[in-house]
C-alpha cells in the first residue's frame, strides 16, 4: 500500500462512517480516507479526484436506489473497485451487487479485521463474498449464465480451467493463483479471459458466482 492510497466511503451515517474509516487505516498508515453523505457527493468526489483506489458504498442511500448507484458508479467510474457495504445480507441482494460489478459485498455486521481482511483482498485484485455466503445456493431467479449449466462440464473448460475457477471463487487475485496452480500469471490470465467467454460473463466477481453455483 503506497502513501497516495485513497478510498472512498459513502455512507450517511456518521457512525458507520466512522467504524469503516477505522477499518480503512488499519490497511496503512498513509491511508487517505474521503468521505461522502450521499450519492451526489460521492459522484462529485469521484469526478474531482482521479486517485481514488476503492469505494466502499452502501447501498441504502437517502433519495437514491442503492442499487441504481452502483450502476452508475461502475458506468462512469469502470477503473475504481467498488466494494458495497449493507445490512441487507440476502443472498440474491449479494449476488445482485456482484452481477452489477462490485468487487466485494460485505455485511455491515462484519468485524474490523474481517472488513481489513475484505479490503484487502480486494485492493490486491481479488473478490470478497462473505463465509455466510458462500454455502448458499441462489435461488432460481439469481444468479448468472452458468446457472443454466448443469455442470461445469458442460462450459467446455480444460481442468486447468476449472481449478483456476475454483479459486477465482475463493476470490484469490491472479498472482495467488499463479503461485498455487505452478504456472505464470500470464496463464492465469488467458484462463480467466476463456472462463469469461465460456460462462458468458464480464468481470470475476460474476465468476466468482458461477464457481459456487457449480460447487467447485
Amino acid at each position: 500500500m503506497g502513501a497516495a492510497m485513497k478510498l472512498l466511503i459513502v455512507d450517511d451515517y456518521a457512525l458507520a462512517r466512522d467504524g469503516l474509516r477505522q477499518a480503512a487505516e488499519a490497511l496503512s498508515p498513509d491511508i487517505l480516507v474521503l468521505e461522502a453523505q450521499n450519492a451526489a457527493e460521492a459522484f462529485a468526489l469521484l469526478e474531482a479526484d482521479p486517485d481514488i483506489h476503492l469505494v466502499l458504498l452502501d447501498l441504502m442511500l437517502p433519495g437514491v436506489n442503492g442499487f441504481s448507484a452502483l450502476e452508475q458508479m461502475r458506468r462512469q467510474f469502470a477503473g475504481v473497485p467498488v466494494v458495497v457495504i449493507s445490512s441487507a445480507d440476502q443472498s440474491r441482494d449479494v449476488v445482485r451487487v456482484l452481477n452489477a460489478g462490485a468487487m466485494g459485498f460485505i455485511p455491515k455486521s462484519s468485524k474490523r479485521e474481517i472488513i481489513v481482511r475484505a479490503l484487502r483482498l480486494v485492493l490486491s485484485g481479488g473478490v470478497y463474498i462473505p463465509i455466510e455466503v458462500l454455502g448458499r445456493r441462489p435461488n432460481s431467479d439469481e444468479g448468472t449464465q452458468a446457472r443454466r449449466l448443469r455442470n461445469p462440464e458442460e462450459t467446455g473448460l480444460t481442468e486447468r480451467q476449472r481449478q483456476t475457477l475454483r479459486l477465482v471463487g475463493q476470490g484469490k487475485p491472479n498472482k495467488v493463483i499463479a503461485r498455487e496452480l505452478g504456472i505464470a500469471e500470464a496463464t492465469v490470465k488467458a484462463h480467466i479471459t476463456e472462463i469469461f467467454r465460456a460462462l458468458k460473463v464480464t468481470n470475476r466477481a460474476q465468476a466468482a458466482i458461477a464457481a459456487h453455483q457449480f460447487d467447485l
